[in-house]
């Protein structure tokens, strides 16, 4: 059981490297993907996903922990990276966010890389529990048992 673990955490990093590449390759001005992706949040999984067509080609899993949208993974097809598509989806899922007037606990290294190219999402994230993914760094949330939770979702996506 450990190699299945330890493999899915590999996958993870792996993962996240590659999507935090495309950001850096296609030097983003504007979070917008060659194609018409549809959004859609699937609040039953805890999950926002973009699709063409029939097909879901990313997702950025969330869960909803004291009030605030814990952002904890970002996936997208290989076959669909370097093309804009995580960028896309993470502005869309930022602005409905933004809308609902909820703040931000990041977990997602690659949500946390997009907002410190995007400023202007920063007022989005908890100053008290902003996550182990929020850039630019803040300092630690006083309250124990919020990061306990977090820290056990994230468990749960492994």
């Amino acid at each position: 059981m450990t190699t299945n673990i330890e493999a899915e955490a590999a996958f993870r990093v792996q993962n996240n490297a590659a999507l935090i590449a495309a950001l850096d390759e296609t030097g983003l001005r504007e979070a917008e993907s060659a194609w018409e992706l549809d959004i859609a949040n699937d609040a039953e999984r805890g999950r926002w996903t973009a699709s063409l067509g029939p097909e879901a080609i990313a997702e950025l899993r969330y869960r909803f922990v004291g009030g605030r949208v814990v952002l904890l993974t970002t996936w997208v097809d290989p076959a669909y990276r370097h093309k804009r598509v995580a960028a896309e989806l993470i502005a869309l899922v930022l602005n409905e966010i933004r809308e609902s007037g909820k703040k931000i606990t990041i977990i997602c290294p690659v949500v946390g890389e997009f907002i410190a190219r995007h400023p202007q999402y920063l007022d989005l994230i908890d100053k008290a529990h902003p996550g182990s993914g929020a850039h630019p760094e803040h300092e630690p949330a006083d309250g124990p048992d919020d990061e306990r939770q977090i820290a056990a979702l994230e468990h749960d996506w492994m």
